[in-house]
Order: structure tokens, then sequence, then C-alpha cells
């Protein structure tokens, strides 16, 4: 093993333990704003899934980088905290949506090159954690898509501050 993707995987293991804490955390929260709307529905899923697959990620990731997981998940809750009381605060409800979805998305691509550099470790166990990952979170952002309908149809919402939605969402 070459010292470069030693420091590869070391830096994924850091980045998706950051994006699965954010995924956790700022999924739930912006699911807060959606209630029973589909675009609430998804998110929760995302955050859910995220939390299953903390215990097996956990030994991916910490089994490598004890610290650097704590680090990285110390650092996805910070954004995560930062972007709720501050820049969902001024931007609209669809754009935080899709923000959200792009931090998923992000997640995601960093589970398909940890992936890879776990092969090319000869890693199958870990390798396989990813595969479960990358598999049942593609669907969910697949679902996360399809949701973006709703702001299309309400589009009082979807212009509005994502903190202000509670009250001027509409069963549709």
């Amino acid at each position: 093993m070459t010292v470069s993707i030693r420091q590869l995987r070391d830096k994924l293991c850091r980045e998706l333990a950051q994006s699965e804490q954010s995924a956790a955390v700022h999924c739930e929260r912006e699911a807060r704003r959606y209630g029973a709307h589909p675009p609430g529905h998804v998110l929760r899923a995302i955050a859910s899934h995220a939390r299953e697959m903390r215990a097996p990620l956990s030994g991916v990731i910490e089994a490598r980088q004890p610290f650097g997981a704590r680090v990285g998940r110390a650092v996805g809750e910070a954004f995560s905290a930062i972007r709720h009381f501050a820049a969902d605060r001024v931007i609209d409800a669809e754009r935080s949506y899709r923000a959200t979805l792009l931090g998923v998305r992000h997640g995601l691509d960093v589970a398909r090159l940890l992936h890879e550099v776990l092969l090319q470790q000869q890693d199958a166990r870990g390798a396989r954690t990813c595969d479960l990952l990358i598999d049942q979170r593609s669907q969910l952002v697949v679902d996360a898509e399809a949701a973006l309908r709703w702001f299309a149809r309400n589009p009082d919402v979807a212009l509005h501050s994502s903190t202000s939605i509670k009250p001027q969402l509409r069963l549709s």
C-alpha cells in the first residue's frame, strides 16, 4: 500500500463521517419544516438511514480513523448548526431543500470513491459496507429528487424562507 492511497482513504473516511453526521442531523432538521409533506418524508428517511449506517460505517471509518471520525462528525454537526441558524433563515424553502439534497449527493460520491479505495486495499468488508450505503442511499436520492415536484405545486411555499413554511403549508 502506498502512502498516497492510505492518505486518500483517511481523508475520505473523515469526509464520510462528516457527511453522514450532516445527513443524520440536518436532514432531520430540514424535514421538520415540511411536516407530513413529501419533502419531509424523504428527508426523514435519509436521516434514519444515516443513523442506521452509523454502526456499520464505524467499523470502516473508526477502525482506521477513530480520532478523525470524531472530528468529522463534529465538523458535520457544526456545519449543520451554522446552516440551520444562519443560511436557512435567509434562503427560500426550495433552495434549502436542494442544498440539503446536494449535501446528500456529495456524501454518496464520497462513499463511491471510498469503496474504490477500499477495493484497491483489498478490504472486502469495508467495500461491502460502502456498497450497502450506496445502494440504499441512491434510492433515497431518487425519492428526494421526485419530491422536488412538490415545490412546483406549492410555489407560494417554495419562495418563502424555509423557517416560515409550516404556517403556509397546504395539502397538495
